[in-house]
């Protein structure tokens, strides 16, 4: 198959059928009724995403003022030192988990497909079933404060206070496995987003043309692919102590709650950057538009947010300064802490310098002034940001309420302004605009409020009162400035408020036909109409491609581009090559259906059930889920031949309808997947050598525990290495004359991965390993549990194909299934050798 890009000409502008707009009206219509929630188009799922995420903004910020009026008067008892516990957990937790993060991907899924020029992202009903997993175990996390069984450790959950000795409820549980599925979503939006991106891109929209909102939504999902998973290995790590006591955090058992702080936190910086990244792109496109010229410094601002991410994963221990870490280590982590200014800095002065060029052409709007609000409050954040970089400042300020101050600036200023600029920037290009006079009674209300606020709490945290106290006691000056603080709060609710007001009375859903551009814009989401996006995809020449050609619109509209018909009698979508945006081959994409839907709830059952504890429901709403899953596979892209094998796309470009190998949109995918579980593997590995590394001079393995069975771990690493040359003669089998010796390969296959796996565990097993004795032997059996884990999926997968194969569904051409399968078994393997690796030949070393 010839699957080379094709050099992108001027397409054929001549007028098109009626009839080609007629069938992509009716391959994109929207289920009516009730039969909505089965939809996976991003112009509905993105829009839902959004008011979702608002909502969790909304609910979070009503236990914020519950806590504010708690702290308006010293020694008041609204509430009890427990509840208040919940509080300020719930607070913190539902904005990071579920308005922070989800209200970036919810942006970034509604926006994106017009503004790179794409009908669809590749993969909506993974999209839709994000959605469907974080709006069902986010209300369900939530309704846990009204049971008395909300988190009550801080957002950080800190060992030991929430081991089962001092948190034996399932107040704990409810977080680390309600928090730790709810990842998923945003794990699986970032997946989606980065091969977006990466090969949905409009014709000639090269690396350099794409917008810089793009380039903070790759990065952004980048950073969720490479921080995430420590978050979930710190969860599970702690879940399965609380379970099972395996003594990861208990140093009585040779563990460290350092462990936790290092996982966590090297999820926890790095989110910062992770929602302002994606701000500060909103930004970068909001300020050209209201200047009405180019972004000033363009390439300078996309290098500045890849710069952010890089050094933010080197900031981790700025939460940890007063946990004993040696001075020569601390001044590297402050270093970074100072280097991560500049590239921020250089964004601020890239956004004045854009003002400055437009003179007196700015538009003073609503967008503007949250944008000039924006600018305030995150640079006085950041300078606090420079303050607390610096480790002797940081002893005297930690755990006060100078902390909660930065904390807010930062993401008050770095995110939510940002955010409700955008939110009344691109109103008019999903919906209708909202309205000029209440988005200012809202601004100045949410800005003073902000100020009035989180500015005294400085003060106070100068003046010694700590964080994450119920009540305070009178006689040291505190009075004062935690009634402005709870007076500042009340002015931000009534902002909040007005917000929404403005929202319900004026924003009505749904784009229309002829939707003008607003703000005189130059970037392709003004273009988008109805459900299918754009009539035919048009070919990019510029960074701001309205303000290149004006008639741009009327060309697209008219189908004189690119795609102006459905290729294949399916929803579909161009895949270009990932840096020049040249054409490849037609996709087809999922529309409306309920497997994602069943997945989605037999997803959060089985989390919720486990934490209760509800075995069997568990297992049944898995199995659910699982057969969802398999329904969603099985009914997916390459169930039935498209109706041709090629098409003519425009400008005389001829490209096919199926695609295998790593130029598929779905390649791209598995090998993001895999660095997410290559991520998490790593965290631990690092898990197991932080935990030999802090017992000192103690043995490895401890007295009382034994080595890895040599004999048995040989089995292993050939059991292993033969299913990975099984796997890779199937696929090369694939499409032979008989199907049957692809098939025995990949049966053999299964065998010797099972078997490995066997080997693998019996080699500890025999070791006279206990997962409970000591965090040797938890480390140790932790690395299996995540390797089996991926070789029960391996076989899955591998049982899957199989099945395919013998439904006449797999073949020379259609073998995306096998190619996959093979990509993941290779990693699994890969994974399960670097874990032979390290148990049985590191200790050995040490010897």
């Amino acid at each position: 198959m010839d699957t080379q890009p094709h050099q992108v000409e001027t397409p054929n502008t001549l007028p098109r059928p009626e009839a080609e707009l007629a069938e992509l009206q009716r391959i994109w219509r929207q289920p009516p009724g009730w039969r909505a929630i089965s939809e996976v188009n991003n112009g509905l799922v993105g829009p839902l995403f959004v008011a979702t995420a608002l909502l969790f903004f909304l609910l979070a910020g009503l236990l914020a003022l519950v806590m504010r009026a708690q702290l308006a008067f010293p020694g008041l008892t609204l509430v009890n030192p427990d509840t208040y516990n919940q509080l300020f957990t719930m607070h913190g937790t539902v904005m990071m988990f579920l308005f922070a993060v989800p209200a970036v991907e919810a942006v970034a899924i509604t926006l994106l497909p017009a503004m790179i020029g794409a009908r669809e992202l590749p993969f909506p009903r993974l999209g839709a079933y994000a959605f469907l997993i974080y709006l069902i175990g986010g209300l369900c996390f939530y309704s846990s404060i009204f049971f008395g069984v909300a988190p009550d450790g801080g957002w950080f959950m800190y060992p030991p206070l929430t081991s089962k000795a001092y948190s034996p409820g399932i107040n704990t549980d409810m977080y680390l496995l309600g928090i730790g599925f709810i990842e998923i979503s945003a794990i699986a939006g970032a997946i989606e987003l980065i091969v977006g991106i990466l090969r949905c891109r409009a014709p000639g929209m090269t690396l350099g043309r794409m917008p810089v909102y793009a380039w903070g939504i790759l990065v952004f999902a980048g950073m969720v692919i490479f921080a995430f998973p420590a978050v979930i290995i710190a969860s599970t790590l702690l879940e399965l102590e609380r379970a099972f006591d395996w003594p990861f955090f208990l140093p009585e058992r040779g563990g460290d709650p350092m462990l936790w702080q290092h996982l966590f936190w090297f999820f926890g910086h790095p989110e910062v950057y992770v929602i302002f990244l994606p701000a500060a792109a909103m930004v970068s496109m909001i300020v050209p538009a209201m200047a009405g010229v180019p972004l000033v410094a363009h390439s300078l601002v996309v290098l500045a947010l890849v710069g952010t991410a890089f050094i933010s994963f080197g900031l981790w221990v700025h939460h940890m300064y007063a946990t004993g870490i040696p001075p020569l280590s601390l001044s590297f982590f402050a270093a970074a802490g100072f280097a991560v200014s500049i590239p921020s800095g250089l964004q601020v002065f890239a956004w004045i310098a854009t003002y400055a060029s437009a003179g007196r052409r700015v538009q003073f709007t609503t967008p503007s002034l949250f944008i000039l609000g924006f600018l305030f409050i995150f640079v006085i954040g950041g300078l606090t940001g420079v303050m607390v970089s610096v480790t002797p400042f940081d002893w005297q300020a930690h755990d006060t309420y100078f902390i909660v101050a930065h904390l807010h600036y930062v993401l008050i200023g770095g995110m939510v302004f940002p955010l409700f600029a955008a939110l009344y920037y691109w109103a008019p290009a999903v919906g209708a605009p909202l309205s000029g006079r209440l988005g200012r009674w809202a601004f100045w209300l949410l800005f003073l409020g902000t100020n009035v606020t989180f500015f005294p709490m400085h003060i106070s945290g100068f003046m010694g009162m700590p964080r994450r106290i119920y009540t305070f006691p009178t006689g040291f000056g505190l009075e004062i400035w935690n009634l402005i603080s709870s007076i500042g709060a009340a002015m931000f609710a009534a902002g909040a408020l007005v917000l929404l007001i403005d929202v319900a009375k004026n924003f009505r859903f749904g784009r229309q036909d002829r939707q003008e551009n607003h703000w005189n814009a130059g970037t392709l989401e003004w273009i988008a109409g109805p459900n299918y996006g754009m009539r035919s995809l048009p070919l990019v020449r510029d960074r701001y491609p309205l303000w290149h050609d004006p008639d741009l619109k009327r060309q697209v509209e008219a189908g004189g581009h690119f795609l102006p018909f459905a290729a294949t009698g399916r929803r579909e979508a161009l895949i270009t090559s990932p840096a020049e945006a040249t054409p490849q081959y037609i996709a087809f994409v999922g529309g409306p259906g309920w497997s994602h839907v069943v997945a989605a709830v037999g997803t959060a059952v089985f989390f919720l059930a486990l934490v209760w504890p509800f075995p069997i429901l568990a297992a049944v709403a898995g199995l659910v889920a699982l057969a969802a899953f398999i329904s969603w596979l099985w009914f997916g892209s390459d169930h039935a031949p498209p109706r041709t094998r090629q098409a003519d796309i425009g400008a005389g470009i001829i490209l096919p309808t199926h695609a295998t190998g790593p130029v598929t949109a779905s390649w791209w995918a598995m090998v993001c997947t895999m660095l997410v579980s290559g991520t998490a593997y790593a965290c631990l590995c690092g898990s197991y050598l932080f935990l030999w590394l802090v017992n000192g001079d103690a043995l490895w393995p401890p007295p009382g525990q034994g080595l890895p069975v040599t004999g048995w771990g040989l089995a292993a690493l050939g059991l292993y290495v033969t299913a990975a040359v099984a796997v890779s003669a199937a696929g090369r089998m694939l499409g032979g004359a008989s199907p049957w010796p692809h098939r025995i390969a990949l049966l053999a296959g299964l065998a010797l991965l099972a078997g490995g796996l066997l080997a693998d565990g019996w080699s500890l097993w025999q070791g006279v390993i206990h997962p409970t004795v000591h965090a040797y032997g938890a480390a140790s059996w932790g690395l299996y549990v995540w390797q089996a884990a991926h070789v029960l999926i391996a076989l899955l997968m591998g049982g899957y194909t199989l099945a395919r194969s013998l439904a006449g569904m797999l073949d020379g051409e259609r073998r995306l299934t096998m190619d996959n399968t093979r990509l993941f078994w290779l990693y699994t393997v890969g994974q399960g050798l670097v874990g032979l690796a390290l148990l049985h030949g590191f200790p050995r070393l040490l010897a």
